[in-house]
């Protein structure tokens, strides 16, 4: 099995969520949050923040850490053509920006950053991410763990 540790950020303003357009070099754009996978040695608090940056333009700070998600994606629902499943574990986190203008990310895969309002984050293709995060914010639940998002229609992995 593959193993990825990533960080997301949940930034709600003004009842409109930051989403990013990831546009994979295989397969089919999608909505999520900013974020991705913490390096080796990294702390997962920074890992936010620079991805945040990366993906964004935008300087963020971290105001308290949501839960975390782990999900065991199998070899029939990857994207990408793989022997194994993927285990995913996603450390999400309540940011908000404090600086900077959105724009694609440089030589990367994020197309574009965008204020959406959270009622219309139904009507878009998305990763599942986005629905975890936007539970975590909502419920902001003792444990740090909702249900799991199932995955189909507009939802992708």
């Amino acid at each position: 099995m593959s193993f990825r540790l990533a960080a997301y950020a949940v930034c709600i303003e003004d009842g409109r969520v930051l989403l990013a357009r990831y546009v994979p070099s295989e397969g089919e754009s999608r909505w999520t949050l900013p974020g991705g996978r913490v390096e080796h040695g990294e702390d997962p608090f920074d890992a936010v923040i620079r991805e945040v940056a990366e993906e964004t333009g935008c300087t963020a700070a971290v105001e308290r850490l949501l839960g975390v998600d782990s999900r065991v994606i199998p070899v029939a629902e990857l994207n990408v053509p793989s022997p194994v499943p993927h285990q995913n574990v996603g450390i999400f986190y309540r940011v908000r920006i404090t600086d900077g203008r959105l724009r694609p990310e440089p030589d990367g895969e994020i197309a574009e950053s965008v204020w959406t309002p959270v009622p219309g984050v139904a009507r878009l293709r998305r990763s599942s991410l986005v629905d975890v995060g936007l539970a975590l914010a909502q419920s902001v639940p003792a444990t740090g763990h909702v249900d799991p998002v199932p995955v189909g229609g507009l939802i992708l992995h």
